[in-house]
């Protein structure tokens, strides 16, 4: 007596790694390259946005986005991220993954070049159509999550399953890299094409009109990776889980897969019908099967993806305010426009390129061999260590003789997110559902985890306010300050290492086995009959 599993699954299950893998990887990533590129070039041009439309003449600074603004600003693409993640996470396990694919690609792309080109000159006109199309382009971001993510689980090999997932979400560091050096590149040649004063030597003068084009030329460019990879996206073959576990066409599944791996793959049509009529195959998420063999991951997946993203968004997003806190990012009236974005960009790149990136690539070169379970743990206990080490001594690291040591260990914190929980609350909810449940399970996941950004986002934007009333930004009522927002989020990211304990471990494991899929006994594969309806498909 053996498990039941198909041959196609099996054949996929141990796939040499060849280059359908990685160009799987590359078709799926580059999608992530743009979320996260679109949702994070925001925070370059926030700065920008307050200088143009709300600088009031003859102000000792220049001007900042009000309170609501800024929150609807940094937080209407993470609702529409949320929103579209449990849609297209519910529609990926409808009418399958391939098919929706194209279409959160189309959205991102339209919304990115339509958030750049945001209508009139007014201030309420701009931020709304900007809010808008912010919106929908989160809307199709959203969407990209549990769609790349239970594509490429349901592509590869158990053996290097985790470190091909992990690679997609990788993109995620490179498109925030990407942002940086967009934002260095067009306000550098803005700069010198168009030289400004500081502020506080000619207020009008350092903000030429042609600064406008700065924030909408940075908005715009995120459509390109994503056109340029929207005809492979669509020439991709459905999931062979999804075909024969969903839609029951055991003749498709393995045509599509025996062209996919070069070899000739039999067609069980008989195994399909009874493996997907099982009790145990066709319970529905609101069901007490699914609770009691689900409900505890499902509560794992969403509780820790949440707590992370608190921490994650909060940093990411309002780096810009942290160094300027510590003088990292000189006062705004000491710059022009365009320098500012300069000296904005300089710095979130640096912290990219030194941790964010890093982190992504010792997730995909180690993940595979400790597991998820361990970095996941390991992340977000250093990620609670470094945030308090920055916190409760924050009167030292705001010295300018310490203030490279509180970037290094800034720069800690985000390697050990990256190397640690950011990719796998990614990873682990594309294994552990069921097929007909996987990309809705993994919705649901990153919805808790963009309700936990959305927290972050705005959260820290009022909590990192100086406690000081006179000393706030412009709007803002006092806060509670950086290092008190400082030691919330790290007794955050403890509470996140408890609820680690309950995300199983899915290392090398079949995503049939993790789900249960195949937990009833069949006889020896020897003896099932070669009859027409298991035949042969020919490559």
């Amino acid at each position: 007596m053996v498990k039941q599993q198909l041959e196609v699954l099996k054949a996929l299950d141990v796939a040499k790694t060849q280059l359908y893998h990685f160009t799987a990887i590359v078709i799926a990533g580059m999608g992530f390259f743009t979320d996260a590129y679109d949702l994070f070039c925001i925070s370059l041009v926030t700065k920008l946005l307050g200088r143009i439309y709300y600088t009031v003449e003859g102000a000792p600074k220049p001007g900042t986005l009000p309170p609501n603004v800024a929150a609807a600003v940094n937080g209407v693409a993470l609702v529409g991220t949320l929103t579209g993640q449990l849609f297209f996470g519910w529609l990926g396990d409808r009418m399958g993954r391939k098919r929706v694919y194209g279409l959160t690609l189309l959205i991102m792309v339209t919304c990115s070049v339509a958030s750049g080109l945001s209508l009139g000159h007014q201030p309420k006109a701009v931020m709304a159509t900007l809010c808008f199309f912010r919106f929908w382009l989160g809307f199709g971001i959203g969407g990209d999550y549990p769609l790349s993510a239970t594509i490429m689980s349901e592509y590869a090999n158990k053996k290097t399953r985790g470190a091909f997932i992990a690679a997609v979400f990788a993109m995620q560091g490179t498109g925030i890299l990407a942002g940086g050096i967009v934002a260095i590149v067009v306000s550098s040649i803005f700069d010198k094409q168009f030289p400004a004063p500081a502020y506080a030597v000619d207020a009008k003068a350092s903000l030429p009109p042609q600064a406008d084009y700065i924030w909408r030329i940075i908005v715009i460019f995120g459509a390109v990776p994503a056109a340029l990879t929207y005809y492979w996206r669509m020439k991709m073959p459905e999931t062979a889980r999804y075909t024969a576990l969903v839609e029951k066409n055991a003749e498709r599944a393995a045509a599509d897969m025996s062209k996919v791996l070069n070899k000739e793959i039999r067609v069980e049509t008989e195994m399909v019908e009874r493996l997907t009529t099982e009790p145990s195959n066709s319970f529905g998420l609101f069901s007490m099967q699914f609770l009691k063999r689900h409900g505890l991951h499902l509560l794992g997946t969403t509780s820790t993806w949440f707590l992370l993203d608190i921490a994650f968004y909060s940093q990411n997003l309002f780096q810009k305010d942290i160094f300027s806190a510590i003088g990292w990012i000189p006062p705004s009236q000491t710059m022009s426009a365009s320098e500012e974005v300069f000296k904005i960009a300089r710095a979130q790149t640096l912290i990219a390129l030194c941790s964010t990136v890093p982190g992504y690539w010792f997730t995909v070169a180690f993940i595979d061999i400790i597991g998820r379970w361990a970095i996941q743990m390991m992340g977000f206990f250093f990620m609670t260590v470094f945030m308090f080490a920055i916190a409760f001594p924050y009167k030292h690291w705001s010295k300018k003789e310490n203030r490279i040591g509180f970037v290094i260990m800034y720069a800690l914190t985000f390697f050990f997110a990256n190397f640690g929980p950011n990719s796998t609350t990614f990873i682990v909810p594309a294994e552990i559902f069921p097929a007909r449940l996987r990309s809705t399970c993994h919705g649901i996941s990153a919805a808790a985890g963009k309700a936990g950004a959305i927290i972050g986002a705005f959260g820290f934007l009022y909590a990192a306010q100086n406690q000081d009333p006179k000393k706030t930004d412009h709007g803002y009522p006092a806060g509670i300050g950086v290092k008190n927002s400082l030691i919330v989020l790290g007794v955050i990211n403890f509470i996140g290492m408890l609820f680690t304990f309950l995300v199983p471990e899915p290392n090398g494991k079949s995503l049939e086995e993790l789900s249960g899929e195949n937990d009833g006994d069949v006889e020896e594969e020897t003896k099932i009959p070669q009859n027409g309806n298991n035949r042969s498909v020919p490559v």
